[in-house]
């Protein structure tokens, strides 16, 4: 019996993560990718490794791969630690930014290939590849060869190579990289509609938030080679747990603010209990203002710069020595507000902005 085959018999305890990655470090000579980093993935669960270039994140999911070993730490699969297994024998499957297809193989060559390698019998080849490319929708195209595919195609039938190979883990590289912006968009929802309908536990690794936002149960915020938050979608946007992480997803403002009686006044009048001290910036969404005329209250402005994004306009609007960006839907504006306007700013609900230390 292989490590893989024992690994993946230890599956039956649900309860159990599928995924745990415990303190793991990975250096290239003196400099540190990787810091102590620690994650569990439960069974079905989809979880995205995001962040800017150069965070860790690609090198932590190639850790699990088996592609590169960490200094320190363990990478456990359904309880064994896999860290000395060779990267061809972890049931983990990979799919590339680049798809990595043969030109010179069809679809079903393709898909068949890694069974072929394993010497897996004919037979039971051709039900897997008949199985794998009724998931991903692509029956009817074993004989095409990917010149002769679109990039969505050209993406599936990558999936469908490695989910022939039944792995435990679905590793997932950046593979929306090579779509144009509409497509992005319609494989993010069919390949986390598909991930879910067959139960697949995964991890997804982008620096695009909206991705993330769109594929995860629970998202990674990384910085630096660290884990900054993991946490649902909703949480990681509406309770960023650091500066870092409300500055990286979605568009933030920050105000100074001084600490009262254990209360922060906001520039419009408005307080915010809070645990902290001192001095302290708050963060408050673009889409958490309103701009009203002036003289409508005391956080006065003037709009610099103002567009239309679709159903959105987006205000920039110079407050003082800030600048503040301000989100409405359309259908919401009492009036088109315009550059050089002088206008009135009021957070439309104190509870729903976050308190982060000074420093």
């Amino acid at each position: 019996m292989t490590i893989a085959q024992d690994i993946s018999l230890a599956s039956s305890d649900k309860t159990a993560p599928v995924l745990r990655v415990e303190n793991v470090s990975k250096r290239f000579g003196t400099f540190t990718v990787l810091q102590s980093c620690s994650i569990s993935v439960s069974e079905g669960e989809i979880v995205t490794l995001l962040g800017s270039s150069g965070c860790g994140k690609t090198t932590l999911l190639r850790c699990i791969a088996g592609f590169w070993a960490p200094e320190e730490g363990m990478i456990l699969i359904d309880g064994h630690n896999t860290v000395p297994v060779p990267v061809n024998r972890r049931p983990v499957g990979v799919v590339f930014q680049s798809y990595a297809l043969f030109p010179h193989l069809t679809v079903e060559g393709n898909v068949a290939y890694g069974l072929r390698m394993r010497g897996v019998p004919r037979s039971e080849i051709s039900r897997r590849v008949a199985d794998a490319l009724e998931s991903v929708s692509l029956r009817g195209f074993e004989n095409r060869y990917p010149s002769q595919l679109s990039g969505g195609q050209q993406q599936r039938v990558a999936i469908a190579r490695v989910l022939v190979l039944e792995p435990r883990v679905l590793l997932l590289d950046e593979p929306f990289n090579a779509l144009d912006a509409k497509l992005r968009g319609t494989m993010q929802i069919e390949l986390r509609e598909l991930i879910k309908r067959l139960g697949m536990t995964a991890i997804f690794v982008t620096h695009d938030q909206e991705e993330a936002l769109t594929m995860s149960d629970r998202i990674a915020v990384m910085q630096g080679g660290r884990i900054e938050q993991v946490a649902p979608p909703d949480e990681i946007f509406d309770r960023p747990a650091t500066a870092y992480v409300a500055d990286f997803i979605g568009l933030s403002n920050f105000i100074p603010c001084k600490v009262r009686d254990g209360k922060v006044t906001l520039p419009d009048g408005q307080s915010v209990a809070t645990k902290e001290s001192d001095t302290v910036k708050v963060m408050i969404r673009p889409h958490n203002l309103r701009v009203t005329a002036q003289g409508t209250g005391p956080w006065q402005g003037q709009v610099r710069f103002q567009r239309n994004i679709g159903p959105l306009i987006e205000y920039i609007v110079t407050a003082g020595e800030a600048e503040i960006r301000v989100v409405a839907m359309r259908q919401d504006r009492t009036r088109p507000w315009s550059e050089g306007d002088a206008i009135s700013l009021e957070v439309i609900d104190p509870e729903y902005c976050t308190i982060y230390p000074a420093v």
